[in-house]
């Protein structure tokens, strides 16, 4: 309970906005722990980097409340930018995005645009043997998502498109098995949006216990599994499911985020582990890094340390 109440605190006070003005004015520095920059260029740079560490990188172009379809078609032109410039750089493209910045929920000629511009962005994905990532937003999404991913797996394959559930949503079992027909490839988040108690875990510890029970249910059915938390104690406890049920370290990998324990991201990949790193970048950085912010008191105390300091 203490967890989300700390979270509407914070998550209220960032969508002010005198607030997000004063952020993008005064806190770049800060969020650029979080984010790889601003452009295109500093996001290919970082992946390089993290791929001679052996870790893997996944694209995310920060971009959040597109209205317009024009712009929703330009920011899935951006996105199509990032898989070449990805593929000419020597990098297996992997791109996250939220269908609500392509269009989702918006109707294009009978089409939802969403739709429409997904298809045109896993086909340049698979063409050169990439995945895309449907990132889950808040619970209102969901079902829309979910049936669009499976209109999306029967078109180009579940190898180069999947999505991601939410332990914190008391839906998500239930969501999980009903994919397995599937064989998708989940990442398992806890979540970060601000959900009433309607539909989402108040307490920090059911969300951690429905959290092993979707990457154990989904490791059990021969699924592939994106293992995304910095929580060493459910890493250690995947660790011995994994190795008590036989399950192939092929089957799953750990993902962590950009600019957070940098040091257990490459301990995990030197223990021979597949290890990933979720990599946003892009000028509209404020709604991420508030999420950022808002997951612990810990990434409130550096910024405030970071503001001390200037």
């Amino acid at each position: 309970m203490i967890d989300q109440l700390y979270r509407k605190a914070v998550l209220t006070v960032a969508e002010r906005p005198q607030v997000e003005k004063l952020a993008r004015e005064k806190m770049w520095p800060l969020a650029e722990r979080f984010v790889a920059g601003e452009n295109l260029e500093s996001a290919i740079k970082a992946v390089q980097q993290l791929e001679a560490d052996g870790i893997a990188g996944n694209f995310d172009l920060l971009g959040e409340f597109i209205e317009s379809p024009a712009d929703c078609t330009r920011f899935a032109d951006d996105v199509l930018a990032l898989i070449e410039a990805a593929q000419d750089a020597g990098i297996k493209p992997y791109v996250s995005i939220k269908l609500s910045s392509v269009g989702q929920g918006k109707d294009e000629g009978g089409e939802d645009l969403g739709l429409k511009n997904a298809r045109r962005i896993i086909a340049k994905a698979k063409e050169y043997g990439g995945f895309i990532c449907l990132d889950m937003e808040d619970h209102t999404r969901v079902d829309i998502t979910l049936r669009q991913l499976r209109t999306l797996i029967g078109e180009f394959g579940a190898e180069h498109v999947g999505t991601v559930l939410q332990s914190y949503l008391y839906r998500s079992l239930q969501d999980r098995a009903g994919l397995d027909d599937l064989k998708p490839n989940l990442r398992i988040v806890k979540g970060a949006y601000l959900e009433p108690e309607t539909v989402a875990y108040p307490d920090k510890a059911d969300v951690d216990q429905n959290y092993r029970r979707l990457v154990y249910q989904h490791l059990k059915a021969g699924n592939y599994c994106n293992v995304a938390t910095h929580d060493e104690q459910i890493i250690g406890d995947v660790k011995r499911f994994v190795l008590a049920h036989g399950i192939a370290r092929d089957q799953f990998e750990f993902q962590l985020l950009y600019g957070i324990r940098r040091d257990l991201q490459k301990a995990l990949a030197a223990e021979g582990y597949r290890v990933r790193v979720y990599l946003p970048y892009g000028r509209d950085w404020y709604a991420y890094f508030s999420r950022r912010i808002a997951e612990t008191p810990r990434n409130a105390a550096f910024v405030v340390q970071g503001m001390l300091k200037g």
